[in-house]
């Protein structure tokens, strides 16, 4: 008897500990959103089995967490999130899940801008954000320690060239053409970072709605302001902006990738892709500006 019941702890205990890991010894990793689900593939490489549960294109904003959702999180070992209430779903869902998974705020070390927290569109935060994903890999896998320092280490020497060429690109422009408009408050990073004044009709979330006032006040200042540049963006819906375009006759630059990636055959792919090719479509807009 006692040897039977030792054999059933043994088990449980066998299919616990292999609950984070995949049939191939892979640590199993969720992350919330596209952008985070890139970098950790930087850092993780073959050593981990990625989920990410809003894809390309999508609105992390607009997530509702279905069962699907729950049993990615419970057979995982890692769970990360970006934090500062941009997926704050995340917190019920692991507690829903009823797994194991450790809960990792990729965005904890940046230093925090009020009520804004895409920290990722400035990428010295992301240094921060790999650091944070190097630090949970190791200490859930310790065996593959090495191949995660080694592929956080490529990747930051990656990080710190983007970041220096952006703000050479944006520095090229003169500093009184650097004011553009974006659907939503997603680029107050990237504005501080880089020296661009964002204006956005819509607050930090797209769930907000721009009263007609507030875009009757932007619209004046569009006008008297002659700011040159209006951009779209991939997860927001573009009628307002379209409508803000042609009461003002500013031109559309572009689309924005701000909360997600594009598809793999879009432009931005990657999180260095899309910083790379916001920068560009930003600069371009602006120095054409009067």
């Amino acid at each position: 008897m006692i040897r039977v019941l030792l054999t059933a702890c043994l088990a449980a205990l066998l299919c616990l500990a292999n609950a984070s890991a995949a049939p191939s010894g892979k640590l199993k990793v969720v992350a919330t959103f596209s952008i985070l689900g890139d970098m950790a593939e930087r850092v993780g490489g073959e050593h981990i089995e990625l989920t990410v549960l809003v894809k390309a294109d999508a609105d992390a904003h607009e997530l509702q967490p279905g069962p699907s959702d729950a049993r990615a999180v419970a057979g995982a070992g890692i769970f990360l999130v970006n934090g500062r209430g941009f997926d704050d779903w995340s917190t019920r869902l692991s507690r829903a899940s009823g797994g194991k998974a450790r809960l990792v705020k990729a965005s904890a070390a940046v230093k925090a801008r009020p009520n804004d927290p895409h920290a990722w569109q400035d990428v010295s935060n992301a240094l921060l954000y790999v650091d944070a994903i190097e630090r949970a890999f190791t200490r859930a896998a310790p065996s593959n320690a090495a191949a995660f320092s080694k592929a956080a280490d490529a990747y930051r020497s990656e990080l710190k060239a983007l970041h220096e060429e952006i703000r050479s690109a944006v520095g090229s422009v003169p500093v009184a053409r650097r004011n553009v408009i974006t659907t939503h408050d997603a680029f107050g990073f990237f504005g501080k970072a880089y020296g661009i004044r964002f204006m956005a009709p819509l607050g930090v979330s797209t769930h907000s709605q721009a009263s007609a006032k507030s875009l009757s006040v932007l619209v004046r200042q569009i006008r008297r302001e002659r700011i040159s540049a209006l951009f779209l963006e991939n997860i927001a819906d573009n009628r307002l902006m379209e409508q803000i375009a042609r009461e003002t006759g500013v031109a559309v630059g572009g689309r924005l990738y701000s909360d997600a990636l594009s598809a793999k055959d879009g432009p931005a792919p990657t999180y260095v892709a899309m910083m790379r090719q916001n920068a560009r479509l930003l600069t371009e807009a602006m120095a054409k500006g009067s």
